[in-house]
């Protein structure tokens, strides 16, 4: 016998089926979302999976870069037609794997600065605020600087990777640098 609790848990990854008039069924309300709900759902931070209606493939993914298209495609894009080129250009790169690795660990690491401001800037009042802006703040300087200090360490490992792979591709043709 199965309790009443159980039934009564929430899943822990909330379910989003996508049919293929391409609307979106959010099995956990019981009702068609829109591409707006899903992007609110990120922002709340909602663990959630994107499924298509029929074959139960995962298109969590490609809702997602659904949703960043239509981001970049308004009002202030935040990535420059050059960013975006050379982002096209590591697909099929033997770094392309290290890449995105790279820039994931930098986006968090600028998220988790950005909370720890939102979280510190609670107790300001505006003049503290106004303060805290016009000065070498000390806290500032030292989560930049662990921010640079991750992202430099990632780049000279990204080097590093590179400079190995160079050195084995070279002696596969029985060449040394």
């Amino acid at each position: 016998m199965h309790s009443k609790k159980a039934h009564a848990a929430k899943p822990a990854q909330r379910v989003i089926k996508k049919y293929p008039n391409r609307r979106l069924y959010d099995t956990d309300t019981s009702t068609y979302i829109t591409l707006a709900e899903v992007k609110q759902l990120v922002l709340d931070g909602e663990p959630f999976v994107v499924r298509d209606a029929k074959t139960n493939d995962e298109l969590t993914r490609s809702i997602l870069l659904q949703i960043i298209l239509e981001e970049e495609a308004g009002g202030a894009p935040m990535f420059s037609e050059a960013a975006l080129a050379n982002i096209i250009r590591f697909y099929g790169n033997a770094m392309q794997g290290f890449m995105g690795s790279y820039l994931e660990k930098n986006v968090q690491a600028f998220t988790d600065i950005q909370a720890q401001l939102a979280e510190q800037s609670k107790s300001m009042t505006p003049e503290m605020w106004a303060q805290f802006m016009n000065t070498q703040n000390p806290l500032m300087q030292g989560m930049m600087g662990s921010y640079v200090e991750q992202s430099k360490a990632m780049f000279e490992k990204m080097q590093e990777q590179m400079q190995k792979q160079t050195e084995q591709m070279f002696g596969a043709f029985g060449l040394k640098r």
